[in-house]
């Protein structure tokens, strides 16, 4: 396997882990208890790699490997299943228990732009990752396809 394609591997990860801190830094360094954590990051994650393989799928370690990426395909569809649910967890948090319970103990002028940025980053890239799922699908059946008929031409 090319180097390069593993150093740029590497390096998309390490951007991600960079924006995924830089977006739940304000949660952190506000000191709440945050429930939906692990379902933050994996929306974030999943946005960035998704939404990375839908427009440099050539340019990835995927990008030839037509077994994997047919298990990634058949993958996505309960992974996009899951994602809503997990959103919808969220969004029913949000309605059901407002807010304000994790955000009481700041002072009141810090609790609103607290809980508006929750609310907007989680909506934000929990609708992000489902769409990028279903797209990603998508992306690579035609991969899938596109290689299987200029293989098939070649014969």
């Amino acid at each position: 396997m090319n180097r390069l394609f593993i150093y740029t591997e590497l390096l998309w990860w390490a951007i991600t882990a960079v924006v995924m801190a830089a977006i739940l830094w304000p949660i952190y360094y506000s000191g709440i208890q945050w429930p939906f954590l692990i379902t933050n990051i994996l929306f974030i994650v999943l946005l960035i790699t998704l939404s990375r393989h839908i427009f440099l799928l050539q340019y990835s370690l995927i990008g030839k490997n037509q077994l994997f990426k047919a298990i990634v395909f058949i993958a996505l569809f309960p992974i996009t299943f899951a994602l809503i649910s997990e959103l919808n967890k969220f969004l029913i948090f949000a309605d059901e228990q407002r807010m304000e319970i994790l955000t009481h103990m700041l002072p009141y002028e810090q609790q609103r732009p607290l809980e508006t940025y929750i609310w907007r980053q989680m909506v934000f890239f929990g609708i992000g990752s489902i769409i990028a799922a279903p797209v990603l699908a998508g992306r690579l059946f035609m991969s899938v396809w596109k290689q299987y008929n200029n293989r098939k031409d070649e014969l």
